[in-house]
């Protein structure tokens, strides 16, 4: 079987040593090429070449960032039968993506479990979501959630390290000081439906959950699935007590956000969010920059994943 892998050097739960072990386990059992990601957008045409050369699998060891971007260069020209599988070493902080699809925390440990899935030939195939011409895997938004991830990277290429505290204290951040929580600007247009809004934000998943902090997963959305089409999350409101009580229901055991401010909706196929200005848009926790105009789409049997 021939493969690639995708390894980004600055995955941080990956030590220089564990990189290795991963690198020969994977090799005993593949032929595989190893390419090391030295820029932005590097994985996506990594992955678009290993399409075009024919390879069965692509690997990736590394973050959310990096597997979305793989997943980008794998789909550039959409799915179809010659679209190698997809492969996760979670290498990452947070790692929603391979969390989501039942492997490990530990990149050891996954590696074990997809080299078993490999030998089985056991692989699941994903819908996927579509935000304009930018696929996503897990989750994707527009509004307060993209600022957040907008200010988290800034810091980051400032020396600061993603981890769940800094995530906290930059949303406190943009929730007090930056977002206007006055006047919202989002309306959401469905096919056939009237529009609904104005929101302030949404929170688009593709699967449950939509992120981690440390090991508590995060729940705007709790039955978004792969399976299905795409669940949205907009407030209509953005005061203090209506927004504590939404991410309190967000982090209960059994994730439940209800509310008459809430719109809430499940398995659609498509929607476009229209703002009367640029707001930030994230894709897999990515910030992706600004748009007024977004129309997000459900993918369904996008991709092929080894599990």
């Amino acid at each position: 079987m021939r493969a690639l892998l995708v390894s980004n050097p600055k995955a941080t739960a990956v030590s220089p040593g564990a990189r290795d072990i991963i690198t020969r386990a994977l090799g005993s059992d593949l032929k595989l090429d190893v390419a090391t990601t030295q820029r932005r957008g590097h994985a996506a045409d990594l992955a678009r070449q290993a399409r075009t050369d024919g390879l069965d699998v692509v690997l990736v060891l590394g973050g959310d960032g990096t597997v979305n971007e793989v997943v980008n260069g794998l789909l550039a020209v959409g799915p179809g039968p010659d679209v190698p599988a997809l492969a996760v070493v979670p290498g990452g902080c947070t790692n929603v993506f391979a969390r989501n699809i039942g492997l490990p925390t530990s990149p050891v440990e996954a590696t074990s479990e997809l080299l078993d899935a490999l030998r089985a030939g056991r692989r699941r195939r994903l819908g996927l979501g579509q935000v304009d011409e930018r696929w996503f895997t897990f989750c994707a938004g527009i509004g307060f959630d993209a600022e957040v991830v907008q200010t988290v990277e800034r810091k980051r290429r400032h020396g600061r390290r993603a981890t769940p505290a800094l995530y906290l204290r930059s949303a406190v951040e943009q929730f007090v000081l930056a977002t206007d929580r006055r006047r919202p600007t989002l309306t959401l247009e469905r096919p056939g439906a009237e529009p609904v809004g104005p929101v302030f934000l949404a929170i688009v998943s593709n699967t449950a959950p939509w992120s981690y902090l440390g090991s508590r997963p995060v729940n705007p959305n709790p039955a978004a699935s792969f399976d299905t089409g795409l669940d949205v999350l907009a407030p209509r409101r953005l005061g203090v007590f209506s927004t504590l009580r939404t991410v309190r229901q967000m982090l209960a055991r059994r994730a439940t956000p209800t509310g008459r401010h809430l719109v809430a909706l499940h398995d659609v196929g498509q929607f476009t969010l229209v703002g009367d200005r640029p707001l930030a848009v994230q894709v897999d926790g990515d910030y992706v920059g600004e748009r007024q105009r977004a129309t997000f789409r459900a993918v369904p049997n996008a991709l092929d994943v080894i599990v």
